[in-house]
């Protein structure tokens, strides 16, 4: 038996690595005042079937936590490994004390290789008190469940590296690629809500710029689409939505979208 659900997401972050404004810079969009133009690192929170999924959890991830007043964390799915996706993983200590139990990471075998470098101590034999607690779901491209919730890699190429995003239901999440090949394009049909990076106005070696997201948007003829992960090369947020299709949104920091899910 099917029950008609919501999906709630809310964009945590929809910045670069380095965030916006970044340090030390005094061009005009950093300096700007408008709060559309401040963007922590790139991450989101779906909300569904009761349960709170991080995707990412960079440097800002405390902070991301605090502003939502999170109080309940189900899982982290990470796209790949680089420092502003993982970072703020320590910071899962205060859900581990709230929650009892150590927090369900899904991760690629790669990804758990870097997770467990970096995190040495969370799985050192002998362990300091007070450390975060780590479950690390190792997944491979291919359907995985967190309880009865599907979800759906996606793989894409970070220039060389290999990276995932996510689809749940009618919405992919698809952050820190400049290639999707044909075959993982299949996996994106028939979406309500694309959300995709889009870093700058030039190309990029690693990431879609702004034409190359709104080309892919085109071929994959989503409901709407939400472009992320903008670099303050983007110019500002008021004055570039003004050159997007109707159906394509810029996404800012705290930006929340509903969509129906069939559960």
């Amino acid at each position: 038996m099917q029950n008609t659900g919501r999906i709630k997401i809310t964009f945590l972050g929809t910045g670069t690595s380095q965030g916006v404004p970044i340090i030390g810079c005094n061009c005009d969009v950093c300096k700007s005042t408008n709060t559309k133009d401040k963007r922590l690192r790139s991450s989101i929170l779906i909300q569904v079937k009761d349960k709170n999924i991080v995707i990412d959890a960079g440097p800002d991830f405390r902070q991301q936590m605090l502003k939502q007043n999170l109080q309940k964390l189900d899982a982290i799915l990470i796209s790949h490994e680089h420092v502003d996706h993982i970072f703020g993983l320590d910071d899962i200590r205060s859900f581990n004390w709230r929650q009892k139990k150590p927090m369900d990471i899904y991760a690629e075998h790669r990804v758990e290789v870097a997770i467990k470098r970096i995190f040495d101590y969370v799985f050192a034999s002998t362990k300091y008190p007070g450390i975060p607690q780590m479950m690390i779901h190792r997944i491979e491209n291919k359907p995985f469940t967190i309880d009865d919730l599907t979800i759906v890699p996606i793989r894409g190429m970070h220039y060389r590296l290999p990276v995932f995003g996510y689809r749940i239901a009618d919405i992919a999440y698809i952050t820190d690629v400049n290639f999707i090949s044909n075959e993982e394009k299949q996996k994106l049909q028939n979406l309500d809500i694309l959300i995709v990076n889009a870093l700058r106005k030039s190309e990029h070696i690693s990431h879609f710029s702004f034409s190359q997201a709104l080309e892919l948007i085109k071929e994959l003829s989503p409901k709407r689409s939400y472009l992320t992960h903008m670099s303050h090369e983007m110019g500002f947020h008021n004055e570039l939505e003004k050159e997007l299709p109707d159906n394509v949104f810029l996404a800012y920091d705290g930006l929340e979208l509903k969509s129906s899910l069939e559960i």
